[in-house]
């Protein structure tokens, strides 16, 4: 099969994709990689979820890096991706591994890349690693590797604890003596993956749900979106709690529930979180967003007289921005946020902790601290919905909105369009829709952002006719 990177690494359905085989030709052509690139002399460290056979395929990832002569830290249990990729930065290795397939339903499992900087492989790596991906398989590149035991017994492989180095990170950017002395009443929700038992290890005092090991996650995906969250709501709606954290399946997305028990989206969560770091961390630096983003933050960036990017979908195009220039805050609408003073990478654990900063600092609730900011900068309403496309009716798709596309919505004027990723139209008023196909899935991504509720179901309407689904 066609190995592809997608937003954050290759992921494939368990057994049928994401086999020992395929994963030992991805692992070969990393570790050619690093060789050539001169990283490999620097080590790898190689992380994993508490997915099916997470462990094992981690093992024999770590198995073919000894036997290119990688010398290979192996976290000794499971462990959040941002914890792997701080570590990759603190130890110098020259790359990290990490087996997860994040978000995505139980049965698939993924391979994701982090490079020297902590940070998710930039499209121009993944692209290179395609290519030595289809050159080994044309050229029969043969698959060196050691036998697990016998590397642990070499050397050439040991295992390490990556949470030391990164709880004194977090330690070090979030009070979380203030957190403790506030008092504040938080329950986690994990979703059975990664991050179970991190933030309760930081802040004891926080009550945690979901928490043992279940590959099949409740039979729930570990996405952290409000019709996952429906125990962890129905917690905070009974009065027991005054904020709700959720984690993806490997604790780099953060999702939250608010003091009166709806769903606090990553549109929300980016807007607190940028407030506080202005506001209160007296930080400054340009503003990331992703296409299908919030036009809050673009509104927020604009009252601090803060420069704005907008970038196609994937934390790996804000991570580029990162390492360019001066980023104050990155974000995704999937709930993948970034900060400055830490690694270019998305970062559950720590954003989920300054939400608790904020409503530590201020003394307000959630949803208190983020009408106050909708009252400065106008009041938005969001959705997303998802339609099945056959990959004919794609196709024609996006060629029809490339070469002819509406010139109005709805009644409204299309006053500026962005096809970086997917079909943005944006309108006077500053509404926008958004026609995004999947590069990866039969799937089409309605988004839209608009001051109405109404004026969002009626674009995304509009947006299901041009579409035909």
């Amino acid at each position: 099969m066609e190995i592809k990177f997608g937003t954050d690494g290759w992921r494939g359905v368990i057994a049928r994709d994401f086999t020992f085989e395929n994963l030992s030709r991805v692992a070969q052509a990393t570790m050619d990689y690093l060789n050539r690139e001169g990283l490999g002399n620097k080590g790898l460290v190689i992380g994993y979820d508490r997915r099916f056979m997470s462990q094992d395929f981690a093992r024999r990832v770590a198995e073919i890096a000894a036997g290119n002569g990688i010398f290979v830290r192996l976290t000794e249990d499971y462990a959040p991706t941002p914890a792997v990729s701080w570590a990759v930065r603190e130890t110098g290795s020259g790359a990290g591994i990490m087996i997860t397939a994040s978000h995505n339903p139980p049965e698939y499992n993924g391979f994701k890349v982090k490079e020297a900087f902590g940070g998710s492989a930039l499209p121009a790596t993944t692209i290179i690693l395609e290519e030595i991906v289809k050159y080994n398989l044309e050229n029969e590149r043969r698959v060196i590797a050691i036998p697990y035991e016998e590397a642990i017994k070499k050397g050439a492989v040991i295992l390490f604890d990556p949470c030391e180095g990164y709880f004194h990170q977090i330690s070090r950017y979030v009070d979380l003596d203030l957190i403790t002395k506030t008092g504040i009443k938080a329950v986690v929700d994990p979703m059975y993956g990664a991050g179970s038992g991190f933030i309760t290890r930081l802040l004891p005092g926080v009550d945690e749900i979901h928490t043992i090991e279940n590959p099949s996650f409740g039979g729930v995906p570990p996405e952290p979106i409000g019709q996952n969250l429906q125990e962890l709501c129905a917690l905070l709606k009974s009065g027991t709690y005054q904020v709700g954290l959720a984690l993806d399946g490997d604790a780099d997305r953060i999702g939250a529930v608010d003091e009166n028990g709806d769903f606090f989206s990553s549109h929300c969560i980016f807007t607190v979180i940028l407030r506080h770091l202005i506001e209160h961390k007296k930080l400054t630096g340009a503003v990331v967003k992703t296409v299908s983003t919030t036009r809050m933050i673009d509104l927020l960036a604009a009252k601090f007289g803060l420069e704005l990017f907008e970038t196609p979908i994937g934390f790996k195009h804000i991570c580029e921005l990162m390492l360019e220039r001066d980023i104050l805050m990155g974000g995704e609408e999937s709930g993948g946020l970034g900060v400055k003073g830490h690694i270019p990478e998305r970062d559950g654990i720590l954003l989920g902790l300054l939400l608790l900063e904020a409503v530590a600092v201020s003394g307000k609730g959630l949803r208190q601290l983020l009408n106050e900011t909708m009252d400065d900068i106008g009041h938005f309403y969001y959705k997303r919905i998802d339609r099945r496309i056959e990959d004919d009716a794609k196709e024609q798709l996006i060629e029809r909105l490339r070469s002819n596309p509406p010139t109005s919505i709805d009644g409204q004027l299309v006053v500026s369009t962005n096809f970086s990723d997917g079909f943005k139209f944006i309108f006077e008023s500053g509404d926008w829709l958004l026609i995004r196909p999947s590069g990866t899935e039969p799937v089409l991504r309605l988004y839209s952002e608009a001051g109405t509720q109404n004026g969002v179901e009626r674009f995304l309407s509009q947006a299901a006719i041009i579409a035909g689904c």
